[in-house]
């Protein structure tokens, strides 16, 4: 499988540092957040850059309103667009929210019949939507297809594939493994955004949280899954400085190699000196 590098997990370096961590620490890559580094400017010119550094193997269209992007529709349609144009693979977007009223974007996703077909220029780009979380002190899912089946269901019925959030999906269920095999046996799969939650807070560490994430590394190492897992990391996770930034990385990645690998039992403890994953998990 491949293993990537988000770069929302440093947002706040410039990109091409954030790329160049991403080598040093071993990645095999990074999916490629549109954000407000792309207003104003060239994307392609900027993006070819980037792709000296190390290979993109997604795009995250943007979740925020970004000048020149229009709305969360044109952003999609610029997304997969600019990754057709730049050989990046795969472009993931966010589903609709009910709780901000995005009813245009809603109408428009179930008036699509075949994503693929219609939008992924005929298999070029590879289309996926997000499971999103549960949020507050209610569990609130303020984002439609928030029922696992639901959504597997619609992205079946509309040629889409997904992009499975571990963090997203145990916001509303610690042991997030079933939902995770209903998603898995649909065969929609290509991408994994990998993280811990825990508290109230998502995107942790693994080993900050509360979910099984050993064992959901040694499931999708007997599922033999050959697509992408991304690390996917709210940045306060990360250290100050450049260098222990890029230690704590390797570790992490050190840590999804082992327990992906085929040697992997699923039933050890693994402790670094930064990072403790409990056997209990």
């Amino acid at each position: 499988m491949i293993l990537s590098l988000s770069t929302g997990c440093l947002f706040t370096l410039p990109l091409q540092k954030i790329f160049e961590l991403a080598v040093e620490s071993g990645f095999d890559g990074v999916e490629l957040i549109i954000n407000r580094n792309f207003q104003g400017i060239n994307p392609v010119k900027l993006i070819t850059s980037l792709q000296q550094i190390t290979t993109i193997h997604s795009i995250h269209a943007p979740f925020m309103d970004l000048d020149g992007w229009g709305g969360p529709i044109g952003s999609i349609k610029r997304s997969v667009a600019l990754a057709a144009e730049c050989n990046i693979p795969l472009v993931n977007f966010h589903p609709p929210s009910w709780m901000e009223l995005e009813i245009g974007f809603w109408r428009w996703l179930y008036s699509v019949h075949d994503f693929q077909k219609e939008f992924g220029l005929n298999g070029e780009v590879t289309i996926t939507m997000e499971n999103m979380p549960w949020v507050g002190k209610w569990k609130i899912n303020p984002n439609i297809l928030s029922n696992t089946e639901r959504m597997v269901n619609f992205i079946r019925d509309h040629n889409l594939y997904m992009t499975f959030d571990c963090t997203h999906m145990g916001s509303g269920k610690t042991n997030f493994i079933n939902d995770f095999f209903l998603c898995y046996d649909s065969g929609r799969i290509r991408n994994i955004h990998f993280s811990d939650y825990g508290h109230g807070r998502e995107h942790l560490l693994p080993g900050h949280g509360i979910l099984p994430l050993t064992r959901f590394l040694n499931h999708l190492r007997a599922s033999e899954y050959q697509s992408t897992v991304t690390l996917e990391l709210d940045p306060r996770e990360l250290p100050k400085g450049e260098q222990n930034i890029l230690e704590r990385l390797k570790e992490i990645l050190s840590f999804l190699r082992e327990e992906t690998g085929p040697q992997a039992d699923g039933h050890r403890e693994y402790t670094l000196e930064t990072i403790q994953v409990p056997s209990a998990i």
